[in-house]
């Protein structure tokens, strides 16, 4: 007499639920950058209509007129001094971060709990808490309106995270590798260089487009920071919020051209920014 195997059917039908709601929960987030992209190819009358107008016709005036058409006023500087600040404190705070890391996971310190906590704890503080106190020192050391005190003020706010990250994507690197290596007679430049930084580069990749992604988006500190010469591209989207007129459709096409280079950045690097989270999280 031969068994009978049931069929694995609710295992099927319970995968497939988690497949309608993992693409139900993905259409939930794309559909704000869906309308959002809609409704800057929208005249403003059609764009301020409540609820919008999907049949309305198609225009390019918001790009139009984020890049200046009207008004001459070009985005470009705000766009290259936020590439600038978030591309320069992006690797400031690598080179900072990931020996900070390999001295706290492979190579512990003392007491390295109460360091991590530490870093922990200036995340803690809210950031407009800050702010005076920052914008009085920059007033005093005549850096206002200037491009490298966002650099370092961005490359301060990420270092903590950027820390604790690299920290747990190092700890996952086989220590026997590295004793092998001294063993042979590699010194800590050729270890640190051929093989630490080789086996964490997920995690480099996913600590650096995070920190790029923060350092772009940040606003607070640059709309009290900056004025002219170093406006970032959030600083100058806000300048199409004006008290009269119409102005939504040139918002959203100024908020879809400032969004490119973040998104480009996580499609280039969706790969290793996968492989990079998910790092440590399987033993």
């Amino acid at each position: 007499m031969s068994a009978v195997v049931a069929p694995p059917a609710p295992r099927r039908r319970s995968g497939s639920l988690w497949g309608l709601v993992a693409w139900a929960a993905g259409l939930l987030f794309v559909l704000p950058i869906v309308w959002m992209v809609l409704t800057s190819l929208h005249h403003e009358t059609d764009a301020a209509t409540n609820p919008p107008s999907l049949g309305a016709g198609l225009t390019l005036d918001g790009y139009r007129e984020f890049f200046g058409a009207s008004t001459g006023a070009s985005p470009w500087p705000a766009l290259i001094n936020s590439l600038t600040a978030s591309l320069v404190s992006t690797l400031l705070v690598l080179a900072l971060a990931v020996p900070a890391a390999y001295a706290l996971s492979i190579r512990p310190v003392r007491k390295w709990s109460d360091v991590l906590f530490f870093f922990l704890s200036t995340k803690m503080l809210p950031a407009v808490a800050g702010l005076l106190p920052v914008y009085l020192v920059a007033q005093n050391l005549g850096l206002l309106d200037n491009i490298w005190l966002m650099v370092l003020l961005y490359t301060s706010m990420n270092l903590p995270i950027a820390v604790w990250m690299m920290r747990s994507f190092l700890a996952e690197i086989p220590v026997a590798i590295l004793e092998a290596a001294s063993i042979d007679g590699a010194g800590l430049p050729t270890v640190f260089r051929r093989i630490v930084l080789p086996l964490s580069a997920p995690g480099i990749a996913a600590t650096s487009l995070i920190c790029f992604i923060f350092s772009w988006n940040e606003m607070l500190f640059a709309r009290v920071l900056t004025g002219v010469r170093s406006v970032t591209a959030p600083v100058f989207l806000t300048s199409f919020v004006t008290s009269q007129g119409l102005f939504l459709a040139k918002v959203c096409a100024a908020a879809v051209v400032v969004s490119l280079p973040v998104l480009v950045a996580g499609f280039a690097a969706q790969d290793r920014l996968v492989q990079g989270l998910s790092l440590g999280a399987v033993k």
